[in-house]
């Protein structure tokens, strides 16, 4: 069973304005829980949904119905940096894919974030962005689908900031810009992206935080999430991560490409607290 609890915060506050109009919850879901009259009280018992409720009323919230597909793996090595009853965050390692190819696959950190979530008691987590295969750092995670729709709505609204650390060949000009150039796929290769006229819009940020004899290190800030942003925009550039042959780098770095996802920052979509998760 999947299921969080909330204190309501106004006066006369309904559950119907929470998951319809504060929350936006999706809507198969909030038409299944009010089937299932899945809020209750302290003592089980269902609330109604239009019942103008005292600031300070606890509520539950259950989902019977939310069970996410991973095979549980064991998590000995999962690397929590972030939790509360609605969210995870966790450090993904470089080398290790964010999910499965397809279903019942194994091996990834979807399937020990699984094993752990069911070891706490829980059925549910869906990643809320990706991070490629070789790109360490912090992914988000929702623990039930009301914070899976919240987040997708934050990212789609660019209400997630997400910062990068990126390591780059040669020495950038400018100490910071903004790349604002759109991405499509490569047509003479399956899984490389290319700055193209007809791709998406993609824009990110970067400013330099250290300058090495053939390299720069920047901070990298997306305000889209294109497959393979940061890379495609500083090979473009002529600057590509130290590291990737993808890309063109000419640089052989020691494991993976120098690229890691160290920072991200939002306003709770629950608890409306401003959260920043960081990791190295």
């Amino acid at each position: 069973m999947t299921s969080f609890q909330y204190t309501t915060t106004k006066p006369g506050e309904t559950v119907e304005q929470l998951l319809r109009e504060q929350w936006q919850g999706g809507k198969k879901t909030v038409h299944q829980m009010r089937m299932d009259k899945s809020v209750t009280d302290t003592n089980g018992q269902p609330i109604e949904w239009k019942e103008p409720l005292p600031q300070g009323t606890p509520l539950t919230f259950s989902f019977s119905d939310a069970h996410s597909s991973y095979k549980p793996e064991a998590f000995d090595s999962l690397r929590i940096v972030w939790e509360d009853e609605h969210l995870l965050a966790v450090h993904k390692p470089a080398g290790m894919a964010v999910h499965p190819e397809q279903a019942p696959g194994t091996g990834t950190l979807m399937n020990e974030v699984m094993g752990y979530i069911e070891s706490q008691g829980g059925s549910y987590a869906e990643h809320i962005h990706r991070l490629d295969q070789h790109t360490a750092g912090i992914l988000l995670i929702a623990k039930h689908p009301i914070a899976k729709t919240m987040l997708d709505r934050m990212l789609e609204q660019n209400k997630i900031d997400r910062f990068y650390t990126a390591e780059v060949e040669g020495q950038l000009r400018k100490p910071r810009g903004t790349i604002n150039m759109p991405i499509g796929k490569d047509r003479y290769h399956a899984t490389r992206r290319r700055v193209s006229p007809s791709g998406q819009a993609a824009t990110t940020h970067f400013r330099v935080i250290e300058r090495r004899a053939n390299s720069t290190v920047v901070e990298a800030q997306l305000e889209t999430g294109r497959t393979h942003q940061i890379r495609v925009h500083f090979a473009h550039l002529g600057h590509p991560v130290i590291g990737d042959q993808l890309y063109g780098s000419e640089t052989i770095a020691r494991g993976p490409y120098k690229l890691t996802a160290t920072k991200i920052a939002f306003q709770h979509p629950i608890t409306l607290e401003q959260i920043m998760i960081e990791t190295e």
